[in-house]
């Protein structure tokens, strides 16, 4: 064995040595193990990538998180009614009735449910369908997709923007709150016979969408879910 070759050696054991005591400490700083479970409990709006997540629960109300300001009833609905207005009203008498309502925290929900409806009316997705929608409301689009069938055509959406998503109404009838929300989006969908030729639509064409839906939901059951009831097209 000669010089070098030993040099060689005694400089890879080194560098080992070295590598070693680096990697292998500990500074306090590392990210604990990832626990799908208990990401699940603490956020259970965040589906995991692995698991398909369980339609019906986009729309769900949170408890409202204790607040030792008292909100002054002419800013209550701040951004969202004007006060003394119809809407606001109806919104004060769902208040009343559940008290950990949050407007806001329901359009947000709001949005992604009409996103997950809209995809899943498009792909012919029953299952999703039926735990979003009231069964006046499944019976409705499932209709619609059994035509689409019959005929074998197929419906491909895509979904550009959500533009804006306002509350338009809000009312509680026999322990049952409504809130319907005027959509305003931009989504490209095309609709293809068995051949691929376009019978609907178009595959490039951004379309101005405005839909004014109407969510429901029992205020007296623990089910924070809400369904929806009533679709129509706006201006």
């Amino acid at each position: 064995m000669d010089i070098y070759t030993i040099i060689f050696l005694a400089l890879a054991v080194f560098i080992f040595l070295r590598l070693r005591n680096v990697l292998g400490q500990k500074t306090g700083n590392e990210r604990p193990p990832f626990d799908r479970a208990a990401a699940r409990d603490v956020l259970p709006g965040k589906p995991d990538t692995n698991v398909v997540p369980m339609p019906g629960s986009v729309i769900d109300q949170a408890p409202a998180a204790p607040s030792a300001d008292v909100v002054p009833p002419s800013d209550r609905w701040k951004g969202i009614a004007e006060p003394e207005s119809p809407l606001a009203h109806g919104l004060n008498a769902v208040l009343l009735q559940d008290s950990s309502f949050d407007a806001n925290h329901f359009l947000t929900g709001a949005k992604s449910a009409y996103e997950m409806i809209v995809m899943a009316f498009a792909n012919g997705d029953r299952r999703a369908l039926k735990d979003l929608l009231s069964s006046e409301v499944y019976d409705s689009f499932d209709s619609a997709i059994k035509d689409r069938e019959k005929n074998e055509y197929k419906t491909e959406t895509r979904f550009v923007a959500i533009e804006k998503a306002e509350l338009t109404g809000a009312e509680v009838r026999d322990h049952t709150a409504q809130l319907t929300v005027r959509f305003v989006s931009q989504m490209i969908s095309v609709t293809r016979d068995k051949a691929g030729a376009i019978v609907d639509g178009s595959p490039d064409k951004v379309a101005d969408i405005t839909d004014v839906w109407t969510f429901a939901r029992d205020i007296s059951s623990r089910d924070p879910n809400w369904k929806l009831v009533g679709t129509g097209a706006g201006q």
